[in-house]
């Protein structure tokens, strides 16, 4: 006969609460929830009488009061006399930019890297563990402040671009300045303009949004494209030519466009004692780009290698047995496979960048770091304000980040029948 602990017909009783396995761990979890709550309250109100013993409130009024304070590197208009949350949102796009580039970068060195390390050849292997190991094991704010003495110190002023005795040159046909002061390369201008979109924060040009949308167009067909002629192989074995079909389809838009607006380049030119024209990279910026891309490129090189080296060997042998030569063996039939692996750690070293962008402050960055979380602080006296709203904006770049990224490995990871 079988037996029972519970009678499904018994009366319910306050101590099935504790004692019952159908309701115990509901129980554990509305305790704690409640315990959680209690501790955030009493943090919340010993805050409120801390600041009212000195005299203080809990407001973020100090976002429109005039920030006076310039910023040298802004993407949007940006004065002086413009707010504290203007400066914030200069700031953000500054450690956005940043973040964007170096992940962008960091992922090519990681991959290159990480395939390198892996080579037959013994000289690209212990080079590029020389790189890996050189750069994992030494701290990132020291190469930040390597990198930007290197740019700051070693590189000629304008002065010696000057003139028949000049001692320095300007590289690639006359069309980038290396100084002491930053890096001066062609900028884009357009001829003809479409006006702007105000977005009450921040103006958006139209033939910026034209050509956005022309890209990521392009791209869309010719993903299209693909997933077309990867169908007809799968139902006839053999794959339409495709190649001239995804040039004209990812450069003909863009390139009408662009002839369109009347695109061309603005270079830098030596005028007075500093160059004119063209883009300005400042040394902070290169500093922390190089020094980010560099620093990170090592462990996702590592994640890549860890990550080709999880496939089985038998699909490479399956490979050459098909004559498929090694790039197209590591192109097609490895990195896909291996991407199940690398893509998780890859997603912690995107937000390590996003993190580590902070440390711009060392080398006169301005980030988000450096406005909110620096001068306006100091200014305005509102430090737990202003950490509270830094923190929230870091937490939610991170975790649009690990959305993204997650949303990418599902589609990539290995679907089960």
């Amino acid at each position: 006969m079988a037996m029972t602990n519970e009678s499904s017909g018994a009366s319910f009783r306050p101590s099935m609460l504790l004692y019952d396995t159908r309701y115990r761990s509901m129980t554990i979890q509305i305790v704690v929830m409640f315990m959680l709550m209690a501790g955030f309250a009493w943090l919340v109100d010993n805050t409120v009488e801390n600041l009212r013993a000195l005299g203080k409130d809990f407001n973020f009024n100090f976002l429109s009061v005039r920030a006076g304070y310039d910023i040298n590197q802004r993407l949007v208009e940006y004065t002086n006399d413009s707010s504290h949350g203007r400066a914030m949102l200069v700031g953000l796009l500054n450690t956005l930019l940043l973040a964007l580039v170096s992940c962008v970068t960091a992922t090519v060195i990681g991959v290159i890297a990480g395939v390198l390390r892996l080579s037959k050849n013994w000289i690209v292997s212990r080079l590029m563990g020389l790189y890996v190991e050189a750069f994992r094991n030494v701290p990132l704010l020291l190469w930040i402040i390597v990198i930007f003495a290197v740019m700051t110190e070693s590189m000629p002023a304008p002065s010696a671009f000057r003139g028949e005795n000049a001692t320095s040159s300007m590289l690639f046909f006359d069309t980038v300045a290396i100084t002491n002061r930053g890096v001066y390369v062609p900028g884009p201008l357009f001829t003809t303009s479409l006006g702007a979109i105000n977005l009450g924060i921040i103006s958006v040009s139209i033939n910026f949004l034209l050509i956005l949308a022309v890209v990521v167009g392009s791209l869309w067909a010719n993903i299209r494209l693909l997933r077309h002629a990867t169908a007809v192989q799968e139902a006839t074995g053999l794959r339409p030519v495709t190649w001239w079909k995804s040039l004209l389809i990812l450069f003909a838009p863009i390139t009408v466009v662009l002839i369109a607006l009347g695109f061309h380049l603005s270079y830098p030119s030596l005028q007075g004692f500093n160059f004119q024209d063209g883009t300005f990279l400042r040394n902070s910026f290169i500093a922390m780009w190089l020094a980010l891309s560099l620093y990170t490129g090592a462990f996702i090189a590592e994640n890549v290698r860890a990550g080709i080296l999880a496939v089985s060997r038998g699909q490479t042998e399956a490979a050459f047995a098909l004559g498929m030569r090694p790039s197209w063996t590591m192109n097609l039939v490895i990195l896909p496979q291996a991407l199940r692996v690398i893509i998780p750690p890859l997603i912690s070293q995107y937000l390590n960048i996003t993190k580590n962008t902070s440390l711009g402050i060392a080398v006169g960055y301005m980030d988000l770091r450096s406005t909110l979380g620096g001068i306006t602080i100091n200014q305005t006296g509102r430090e737990l304000e202003g950490m509270l709203l830094l923190m929230l904006v870091y937490l939610a770049i991170s975790l649009l980040i690990s959305g993204l990224m997650n949303i990418y490995n599902n589609s990539v990871r290995l679907k089960e029948r």
